[in-house]
């Protein structure tokens, strides 16, 4: 099933005059071209404190006034082969603002830290807000040099999309945002399954021990499992090369150590339910939101659109 959106929607980058925000723009800007669409570059101008309580959206002023856009306005102007930009300035809170923004947008992009955010922080809160909320795909481009422990094998040279894939319950959104990235850029796809090791349960003395089940065995059946998810994905797009990285342990962990050097790493956000009927990312995006070396693109289920 595939979860392409409208060729006509633009791409949004939202902007503050941070590097960070900058070098989410630049990513924008390439990811606007890959796709052949314009890009809208969105300000959003907070309120003062005083004016904030219960002011969540208000619409799009001029951004004649604004010295954030006016600035980028310049910065661009000289560029050649450019796609068509937009540009918006909105007034509000950056954390409702911003998830807004996906409505009508193929993707929205943002840096992990903006302008007045503590220094300290890997991702600021609008974000979380924009990942968690965000109606389209949201990509968070983090700052260069990200330190990530190195994987127990070693990576084949060449450029890779890297996908989560939960065997037991494949998300679909996810696997077509990552093997379209991949063919628009000329990647590989690297889907990365991880599977619990060592399994344990109760002995009779009361105690935690490893079970007689043989970590190979489990390993097998991982892959096939994996392959089994990937049969549709595979043949909607024989030109990408689909390579399997199964491994015992934390999902997070091995997508985190997957993410250096990588172009993109793409993770599901999870799907309402009654039980958690409201936006979650889950624990494992947010800790790849968090420590990822590479940008990161957070797609939501279908019902979300």
């Amino acid at each position: 099933m595939s979860t392409s959106t409208p060729r006509n929607l633009p791409v949004v980058a939202a902007v503050d005059g941070s590097d960070d925000s900058r070098r989410a723009l630049e990513w924008a800007l390439a990811e606007a071209a890959r796709r052949d669409t314009g890009l809208r570059i969105v300000h959003v101008r907070q309120y003062p404190a005083y004016l904030q309580a219960g002011v969540l959206v208000t619409e799009p002023e001029e951004p004649a006034d604004d010295p954030v856009i006016g600035e980028l306005r310049t910065e661009l102007a000289g560029r050649e082969d450019l796609v068509p930009c937009e540009f918006v300035t909105r007034r509000g809170l950056p954390g409702a603002v911003l998830p807004e923004l996906g409505a009508d947008a193929q993707l929205l992009v943002l840096g992990s830290r903006g302008r007045g955010g503590f220094a300290s922080l890997l991702l600021g809160s609008n974000g979380v807000a924009a990942a968690r909320d965000a109606a389209c795909p949201v990509v968070i481009v983090p700052p260069p040099g990200r330190a990530v422990h190195d994987r127990p094998t070693p990576v084949r040279p060449g450029s890779r999309v890297v996908v989560g894939l939960q065997v037991e319950e494949p998300d679909e959104a996810a696997l077509d945002f990552a093997v379209e990235h991949a063919a628009r850029t000329g990647a590989r796809l690297e889907v990365v399954a991880a599977f619990p090791w060592p399994s344990l349960a109760w002995s009779a003395f009361g105690d935690f021990q490893p079970t007689a089940d043989d970590q190979a065995a489990a390993e097998q059946e991982t892959l096939r499992l994996a392959n089994a998810a990937l049969v549709g994905l595979r043949k909607s797009h024989p030109e990408v090369e689909v390579e399997l990285y199964v491994a015992p342990g934390d999902a997070a962990g091995h997508l985190v150590a997957n993410s250096r050097d990588a172009e993109l790493t793409v993770v599901g956000r999870h799907r309402r339910r009654p039980a958690r009927p409201a936006p979650m990312l889950g624990s494992v995006t947010q800790a790849v939101l968090l420590h990822a070396a590479s940008p990161v693109a957070v797609v939501p289920p279908p019902a979300a659109r």
